[in-house]
């Protein structure tokens, strides 16, 4: 029986890593040693380092949400820039997708919605949906830091995680909705995500670490996989498929549903 090569399989994982901080980051990452071909390989055989990476992205928003209330301001304060702090490392790149296809819900069919979703102009349902988004997530992280300043920052943590791995869900349940775009480059047949699912699973258990009881850890992974199956059976019925767009709003759902879950009667 032949086995992988260690180094290799490590290799393998750590360009993985990068290609997915490159993708759903703006984080200045240049050509490393160890890419054999950075730009090579579509998205979807990289994402079974995607909740790490995601975690990793949560976890620059943690280290804000800690350095402000080491500073003596506010957990309110705190948190705003905590999300501001994700907004911009990602370039609003899963915000920009929520308003798109907050937008597409005033199209009267699946083409017109397609259309709303390509203009670069943002709408009022756009605008809505991102002022709640920012709203609740703000609000959620402030209760949780206020209670538990270290419970909330393993909480950004594994959130980071959970939520851009549900962000594939449309990408792996519903077909691309036009032939083109990041839904359409993004799907596969047999998208690696058992790796995916089960390193989502492992860091989705870090608030344990702060007190957060078991059931609170999987009652958000249950209601936050709910609300990016809300999202993608939207798509369903808007679309017909998916796109780039609605994997960005599952993610948003996610994200949302996850905090509130933490703070709801903490």
């Amino acid at each position: 029986m032949n086995f992988p090569n260690i180094r290799e399989v490590l290799t393998e994982f750590a360009a993985d890593l990068v290609a997915c901080l490159r993708f759903y980051s703006r984080l200045p990452i240049p050509p490393l040693g160890f890419e054999s071909n950075p730009h090579g390989a579509e998205i979807s055989a990289r994402v079974k380092m995607l909740p790490l990476a995601g975690a990793l992205i949560g976890s620059l928003a943690a280290l804000v949400l800690l350095l402000v209330t080491e500073l003596g301001l506010t957990s309110q304060i705190a948190a705003i820039f905590a999300i501001f702090a994700l907004i911009i490392v990602t370039g609003a790149f899963h915000e920009d997708g929520l308003a798109d296809f907050a937008d597409s819900t005033g199209g009267a069919t699946p083409e017109q919605r397609l259309v709303i979703m390509k203009d670069s102009r943002i709408g009022t349902f756009g605008t809505l949906a991102l002022l709640a988004s920012v709203l609740l997530r703000i609000f959620s992280v402030s209760i949780l830091a206020r209670h538990n300043i270290a419970l909330a920052g393993l909480i950004l943590i594994a959130t980071g995680a959970v939520s851009r791995t549900l962000g594939l869900m449309p990408l792996a349940l519903l077909p691309p909705a036009r032939a083109e775009g990041a839904g359409f480059s993004a799907r596969s047949d047999q998208p690696p995500l058992r790796m995916a699912a089960l390193l989502t699973f492992i860091i989705s258990l870090l608030p344990l670490l702060a007190g957060a009881s078991l059931w609170r850890v999987l009652g958000g992974l249950l209601v936050s996989a709910a609300a990016a199956y809300g999202m993608t059976a939207l798509a369903r019925r808007q679309l017909g498929g998916q796109t780039g767009d609605v994997a960005g709003a599952a993610q948003q759902a996610a994200e949302i549903a996850a905090y509130l879950v933490f703070a709801a009667r903490i």
